[in-house]
């Protein structure tokens, strides 16, 4: 049994994923999610906690299940099972190669072409989840200031989902959910332009009606 991680921000104006570089067989020097197998006296959770830190440094994200994996011949050297968790989160910061990984790296997920074993399966999973949770959660205004124009939000939702957003649109949804925004009565111009109203993350964590959108392309 073994762990992987799908773990997701956004830097630089891309969606990116945390990615090593395999530094033992098999696959090695290939890049890889993170994860290993899970030992005898620990629960799944503590096993992909303790790998996100052993091969990254990375530690104290919230990560749930995404999903479990079982294809014969995922893994060359044996039969293995892995259950994957997943991680969407700002401001992350750069990783640090562990004891199990000849590297790590944040990588735009719109540049990853292969990984190893059945790993780009799980990240374009891992993505697709992603990007569900910000139609029904109040993730993406996380990814934003303290207090943020809807353009700037709108720039979040653009870069997690893949594709562009019709602005009016987008900002008659986003000002339509009770509960998502709350308005500071104050404005900038930062965007540019003429004065946006400011605004800052409401109280609602599951967003009504959900933030409808196209389909995006897929990772990996």
């Amino acid at each position: 049994m073994t762990v992987d991680l799908v773990v997701l921000t956004v830097r630089g104006d891309e969606l990116c994923a945390l990615l090593v570089r395999r530094g033992e067989a098999p696959y090695p020097g290939e890049w890889a999610l993170p994860g290993g197998f899970v030992l005898a006296d620990e629960s799944l959770d503590a096993a992909a906690a303790r790998e996100l830190v052993e091969e990254t440094g990375v530690a104290g994200l919230h990560l749930e299940q995404l999903g479990t994996y079982g294809e014969p011949g995922r893994d060359p050297r044996m039969r293995v099972v892995s259950v994957a968790y997943l991680a969407l989160a700002p401001d992350l910061p750069v990783p640090v190669a562990g004891t199990d990984a000849a590297a790590a790296s944040w990588e735009p997920v719109s540049s990853v072409s292969s990984l190893a074993f059945d790993h780009g399966r799980i990240l374009a999973d891992g993505v697709e989840r992603a990007r569900a949770k910000l139609e029904y959660t109040g993730l993406g205004a996380e990814f934003c200031g303290t207090e943020f124009t809807v353009a700037e939000l709108r720039r979040v939702y653009e870069i997690v989902w893949g594709s562009p957003l019709d602005p009016r649109n987008f900002h008659r949804k986003v000002t339509g959910v009770e509960g998502f925004l709350v308005p500071t009565g104050e404005s900038t111009s930062r965007d540019g332009g003429r004065p946006a109203a400011l605004y800052r993350r409401g109280a609602a964590r599951v967003l009504h009606p959900p933030l409808a959108r196209a389909a995006g392309p897929s990772a990996g």
